[in-house]
């Protein structure tokens, strides 16, 4: 074990045996969802019978992010952690692990019907985890976790499940929405080039054709025949724009619309999309629902001839 990991481990161990005063203090339990993504959707559900903090902030990559003893303190001070599973937060794994010895834990990614998860191999960390791509896959996964939160709380199953009927009657109307704009851009031979492989479950669902430069997780690096093979896909479909993303670089994909217009061909760089990580509170992608449909128009309106 390297020394980082050890004094996490260590600290880990320490925060686990104290029980923090403020826990006992609170006004109302309180939930810790790993990203803000899963947040607000938990917020949906429980309403204003918790607190729900998100773990990771947003603009924050989950796929690179590592846990500080700030971060040990809020899971173990938490009165209930919900996590996405799928190896989203994989270098959380552990810590996981170790909470669920003391503390009820909630992964959402159990609710999800496996015969529609993709795959790009046979190791478990081969799933691609951006679940919430697809409006139905994300409506089995809330709807997991509003049955687990009743159980955690019975006394709130009345509340819960009305907030859960409401919420995904919002969401059963956001995936029309989707259905309507995609069909219209496959009929103009559309398709969808993003800077990671973040948008598989959307292209599955809505039947749009997408390509990436980067793999499922944002630390696997581009090399020149990714940019190239890219470059000239771009050529073959005649692709009008293609889109950078909110948590990474634009260098890469600013690099692929260089080359698109080194060989007399013009790109438009268009963007950000909202992949693993909401907006900032308050804004038009501060929310689920608002992210989502925030990068449906950026495609639409970028894509449609």
């Amino acid at each position: 074990m390297n020394p980082l990991r050890l004094f996490l481990f260590l600290s880990f161990l320490v925060l686990a045996a104290c029980k923090p005063e403020a826990e006992t203090q609170r006004e109302k339990p309180r939930i810790v969802a790993t990203t803000s993504i899963l947040a607000d959707g938990v917020q949906n559900l429980v309403g204003d019978k918790a607190e729900v903090v998100a773990l990771m902030p947003a603009g924050v990559d989950p796929h690179l992010y590592k846990a500080s003893v700030r971060d040990l303190d809020l899971l173990t001070s938490a009165d209930l952690v919900v996590y996405h599973g799928l190896f989203l937060e994989g270098k959380m794994t552990e810590i996981f692990e170790k909470l669920a010895l003391t503390k009820e834990l909630i992964n959402v990614s159990e609710g999800v019907d496996k015969n529609r998860l993709i795959r790009s191999g046979p190791e478990a960390h081969s799933v691609d985890p951006h679940i919430w791509f697809d409006v139905k896959l994300w409506t089995q996964a809330l709807t997991f976790a509003s049955e687990k939160l009743s159980q955690w709380k019975p006394e709130w199953k009345e509340e819960i499940q009305k907030n859960t009927d409401s919420y995904l009657q919002k969401l059963a109307q956001l995936d029309r929405e989707a259905e309507m704009k995609v069909s219209e851009l496959k009929s103009k031979n559309q398709v969808l080039v993003t800077a990671h492989d973040a948008f598989a479950y959307f292209g599955k669902s809505y039947g749009l054709e997408v390509h990436a430069l980067q793999g499922l997780s944002t630390l696997s690096e581009p090399g020149l025949r990714d940019l190239t093979e890219l470059i000239q896909l771009i050529e073959t479909y005649q692709v009008k724009a293609i889109f950078a993303e909110q948590t990474i670089s634009p260098k890469a994909i600013q690099a692929v619309a260089n080359g698109v217009r080194n060989k007399n061909r013009t790109v438009k760089l268009a963007g950000p999309l909202f992949t693993d990580s909401l907006d900032a509170p308050g804004t038009p992608a501060g929310t689920y629902l608002g992210m989502f449909e925030t990068n449906l128009n950026t495609i639409y309106e970028n894509l449609l001839p």
